[in-house]
């Protein structure tokens, strides 16, 4: 990777990824992209930034002919909450974008990453310790859209040669950017309220476990499979990853060792908690781990201490 376009660079990952790969790469070889600029944003001032909207196939490949890109790292979509209010805007942004990003790495040669997610996974997958290979049948247009572009990415590589790579992100915790709509936001939002309020109400139900993962491990994941030896790489796109499983009274739990007054209580959404119940309790990284390396730094308590750490540094109390 020389020179890297990003798309949905403001959003959760994009923010981080990209401050991160222009430590890595140097800031003027890597173009973040997003549908809006706003003004006083790190990602906007700190290097080559332009407008995109993903659905023109048009306007990305100009912009990645115009910077010469050999690598493109297609994060824009909508999460899975917002897509299942939106379903046919979802499918349009999720898989018409992707489509377009995948030909212009086809036009132009680029290396390819796009993120898919444990929401590939339906109710009929095993929930415990969930195979890298296994049965995928989401209920969400969120699911249908990641299992799809799973199989497209899989077909530009066997097609077109196109040097796809992914991984299936479980839940992704930050203190840098807000999240955007996913089922799991409520354990980032959990680490806000315990230091504005005290106090926590939860929007999924006691005993839900769910894979998740402090968002360095997330962004190194991902620089560390796109410079992997492709001749290693067996299963290429759509890499179970993972650090911890948990339900939201061990998050609490863990909160509280350092907020010891801190509460937590429960008001249920019914869409977001139907849709974590199609999910793993837990996946297998182990072909992730044997064919590239992974390996998760934070668990649980490193992160809770982390984030907390990290917020209060921001301000947030």
């Amino acid at each position: 990777m020389k020179r890297i376009l990003v798309t949905g660079a403001l959003g959760q990952i994009g923010t981080e990824l990209v401050t991160r790969l222009r430590e890595v790469y140097g800031a003027d070889n890597v173009i973040a992209t997003d549908i809006r600029k706003p003004e006083d944003n790190a990602v906007v001032n700190g290097g080559p930034f332009e407008i995109l909207d993903v659905t023109d196939g048009k306007a990305m490949i100009e912009i990645s002919k115009k910077y010469n890109v050999d690598t493109i790292m297609h994060l824009a979509a909508l999460l899975s909450a917002v897509a299942e209010a939106k379903p046919q805007l979802a499918w349009n942004i999720n898989m018409g974008g992707l489509v377009n990003a995948l030909e212009a790495a086809r036009e132009l040669n680029c290396q390819f990453f796009t993120p898919s997610s444990i929401g590939a996974f339906g109710p009929s997958t095993p929930k415990n310790n969930t195979p890298q290979d296994t049965i995928q049948r989401p209920e969400t247009m969120y699911g249908v859209t990641k299992v799809s572009g799973e199989l497209l990415c899989d077909y530009y590589y066997k097609k077109f040669g196109v040097d796809t790579r992914g991984v299936r992100f479980p839940g992704l915790i930050s203190y840098v950017a807000p999240p955007g709509g996913g089922t799991t936001d409520y354990a980032v939002d959990i680490y806000y309220e315990a230091l504005k309020k005290g106090k926590y109400t939860s929007y999924i139900a006691k005993g839900t476990y769910m894979d998740m993962m402090y968002m360095p491990d997330a962004i190194n994941a991902i620089i560390k499979l796109m410079e992997a030896d492709a001749s290693k790489l067996k299963h290429r796109n759509a890499f179970n990853i993972t650090a911890m499983s948990f339900e939201p009274e061990q998050i609490a739990a863990e909160i509280k060792k350092h907020i010891p007054e801190f509460e937590m209580d429960y008001d249920v959404d019914p869409v977001r908690q139907g849709i974590a119940e199609t999910w793993p309790d837990s996946i297998d990284p182990s072909a992730a781990m044997e064919e590239w390396g992974f390996k998760a730094e934070y668990d649980l308590a490193k992160m809770t201490e982390d984030m907390l750490e990290k917020l209060r540094a921001k301000g947030i109390k």
